[in-house]
């Protein structure tokens, strides 16, 4: 809402600006005259309310993500698909057990086939259910065997509800070790990586799954790919100003 006032306050001083060299007003409007102007301005310019928000939401994000940029973009090692040195890094933060992150996880797919330039970084984010944390600690471990992308890939492309028992058997099916994934689910490190993420995650403001982190912007929900795309090329061309 400041920032709301605050885009009125603006537009008033415009208006008293010139009703003043009209000499239609004092030489100097006190506080009351201000405020029923800028009222009036907000009454009869409803409009102006989403932008405001919009620009204030966007200001907020901007100063979030300058001191967690380097956490966000330093992946856990596997972890990532497309370009390593890719000009534009798109961070994905998603549940194995979201349907939405199913339908993202499309989407972000189709980004990578048609953008050579497009890094992507996933961050294991389990808000829903124990079942997502255990298997998040198995993608981190596919990771640890270089099976990540195998792995992230069959538990969004296989049908089933999210349990110990599916993700060890997509484990088994991508030809990781299980040994190595039932004792990485006790993993003190692995469970560290999670708990980074959640923590940038509410630093971030993120209330689900999934969120995707480009440039300056945060989307949340399954935005689609056109929004992700129009995200990217908006990176791409600030990058290059």
């Amino acid at each position: 809402m400041a920032a709301v006032i605050a885009v009125g306050l603006a537009s008033a001083g415009v208006g008293a600006g010139a009703a003043l060299a009209a000499g239609q007003a004092k030489e100097r409007p006190d506080r009351a005259e201000i405020e029923a102007i800028v009222r009036d301005y907000i009454l009869n310019h409803p409009e102006i309310i989403p932008e405001a928000v919009a620009r204030l939401e966007q200001a907020e994000a901007r100063k979030a993500l300058a001191a967690s940029r380097s956490a966000l973009e330093t992946p856990f090692p596997g972890a990532t698909a497309g370009n390593p040195n890719g000009d534009v890094k798109l961070v994905v933060f998603f549940d194995y057990a979201c349907p939405y992150c199913r339908q993202g996880h499309a989407d972000v797919a189709k980004l990578v086939r048609e953008d050579p330039k497009l890094m992507v970084i996933y961050r294991d984010f389990p808000v829903l259910s124990p079942a997502s944390t255990e298997a998040a600690m198995a993608s981190l471990s596919a990771a640890t065997q270089g099976g990540y992308r195998k792995f992230h890939d069959a538990m969004f492309d296989s049908p089933g509800r999210v349990s110990l028992a599916r993700t060890m058997g997509i484990v088994k099916g991508v030809g990781l070790s299980e040994d190595k994934v039932t004792a990485d689910l006790k993993s003190a490190a692995l469970k560290a990586e999670v708990d980074k993420n959640l923590v940038l995650g509410r630093e971030l403001g993120l209330t689900g799954t999934p969120s995707y982190i480009i440039g300056n912007r945060i989307l949340s929900g399954a935005v689609g790919f056109d929004r992700l795309k129009d995200a990217v090329a908006a990176a791409r061309a600030e990058k290059g100003r």
